[in-house]
């Protein structure tokens, strides 16, 4: 139990110190979020900025954050699984 509890602060530590970026319109806009899903950063190129289609940018940084998090998503499942192993091997691999 006390390497569990021990993986899991390592863990927690490591999604806040975590930057995923997440990009559309062709790298127009940039967002980055840390590993608990927060968004830290945002990039816009001047092109993405045309005051008149405002939806169009709100579009494209929801998607950039969609991206972002789906970036997030896969790099936590791939730790979680390296940690299972991790943590069955020091259990004697039940």
């Amino acid at each position: 139990m006390k390497q569990a509890q021990q993986m899991q602060q390592r863990m927690e530590e490591e999604m806040s110190q975590m930057a995923i970026e997440g990009q559309s319109g062709g790298g127009m806009v940039t967002v980055t979020l840390d590993g608990k899903k927060n968004l830290t950063a945002i990039s816009l190129k001047p092109e993405a900025v045309d005051p008149e289609d405002v939806e169009m940018l709100e579009d494209l940084i929801v998607a950039a954050f969609n991206e972002a998090s789906r970036k997030v998503d896969e790099k936590l499942n791939s730790q979680i699984g390296s940690m299972g192993g991790d943590l069955l091997g020091g259990l004697g691999g039940l």
